[in-house]
C-alpha cells in the first residue's frame, strides 16, 4: 500500500462494526499504523457510530448475526478477502450518503414513533376531557330530571313554613253596663302576678274625672283572669277601660305602665 491507497470506506465500517475476520482486521491495523488519512477518516466513522448508538436501545448481538449480517452485504465469512486498497477519492458524496441512509431512516423512523407516541397521549387527554364532560352533563340532565318528577308529581306533599309564632299578647273583654254599674272581664294570656302584686281594673269616665278602680284579680296557671259584677257606682259613663299591676291591696290611681287599655265604641251606653 502506498500513502496514494486508502481502504474503501465499506471495509472501515465494516472494521468499526467488528464484523471482519482476524486476518482482515489484522492486515487492517496494519494499515492503519502507517496511513493517517485512514485513521481520521475511522474516527469519523466511529463517532458516527457513538452517536447512532446513543440513540438506540442496546440489546447483546444475536447468536450468528455477524455471519447474517455479512452474507446480506455480499460477503463470505469463510472466503471474504480484503478489497483491494483504492484511491479514496473513488467514492462520491452520494455513496457516502448512500451508505448512511439505513441509519438516517432509522433515526427519522424514531423521531416520527416519539411524535406519534406525543399525539396518541394527546388524543388521550382530549379524549378524558371529553368523557368527563360528557358525565357532567348526563349527572345535570338526571338533576334536571328528578326536579321536574318532584314538581309535578301529584302525592308530593306540599308544606308552607314560616317563623314560629311568638308568645301571644295578652288581652281582655270587657262587657259593662254603665246604669246598672254592672260589668265583666275575662282576660287572657297574662303572665303570673309577681308576689304581693295583682292586676286591676280601671274605668275612665267619659266626663275626665279620675280613673275609677273597678276590682282586683290574679290569673290561673295558663294566664287567664277575670272579674264578675265588681262593685262599681251605677250610671258612670265610661269612655275607656285598662288594666294595670298593683299592690295586691289595691291603689287608688293606676301605676305605670297600662298593660292592656281599650275604649269604648263610640255608639256604646
Amino acid at each position: 500500500m502506498t500513502d496514494a491507497q486508502h481502504i474503501a470506506q465499506d471495509d472501515l465500517a465494516l472494521y468499526a462494526l467488528q464484523t471482519l475476520s482476524r486476518d482482515e482486521s489484522a492486515a487492517m491495523r496494519e494499515h492503519l499504523s502507517e496511513c493517517a488519512v485512514c485513521r481520521a477518516e475511522l474516527a469519523r466513522l466511529r463517532g458516527d457510530l457513538a452517536m447512532v448508538a446513543l440513540s438506540v436501545d442496546q440489546h447483546p448481538l444475536p447468536s450468528g448475526a455477524r455471519e447474517r449480517f455479512a452474507q446480506r452485504i455480499g460477503l463470505s465469512p469463510r472466503a471474504t478477502k480484503l478489497a483491494e486498497p483504492v484511491p479514496i477519492y473513488r467514492e462520491s458524496r452520494f455513496g457516502r450518503v448512500a451508505g448512511w441512509v439505513g441509519w438516517v431512516a432509522a433515526a427519522a423512523c424514531l423521531i416520527v414513533a416519539a411524535g406519534l407516541g406525543f399525539e396518541v397521549r394527546s388524543l388521550r387527554a382530549r379524549l378524558l376531557d371529553k368523557n368527563s364532560r360528557i358525565a357532567s352533563l348526563e349527572a345535570s340532565e338526571s338533576r334536571a330530571k328528578q326536579v321536574d318528577e318532584l314538581l309535578t308529581a301529584p302525592t308530593a306533599q306540599r308544606v308552607f313554613l314560616t317563623a314560629p309564632k311568638t308568645p301571644p299578647t295578652p288581652s281582655g273583654r270587657v262587657v259593662y253596663l254603665a246604669p246598672r254599674g254592672a260589668l265583666m272581664l275575662q282576660a287572657n294570656n297574662l303572665a303570673p302576678a309577681p308576689a304581693g302584686k295583682a292586676y286591676e281594673l280601671w274605668v275612665i269616665p267619659a266626663d275626665g274625672s279620675a280613673p275609677i278602680p273597678a276590682g282586683l284579680f290574679r290569673p290561673d296557671a295558663e294566664g287567664n283572669g277575670s272579674l264578675v259584677l265588681p262593685p262599681i257606682p251605677p250610671g258612670i259613663k265610661a269612655k275607656a277601660f285598662g288594666v294595670t299591676l298593683e299592690d295586691s291591696a289595691g291603689s287608688k290611681t293606676p301605676t305605670a305602665p297600662i298593660l292592656m287599655a281599650g275604649s269604648v265604641p263610640q255608639n256604646g251606653g
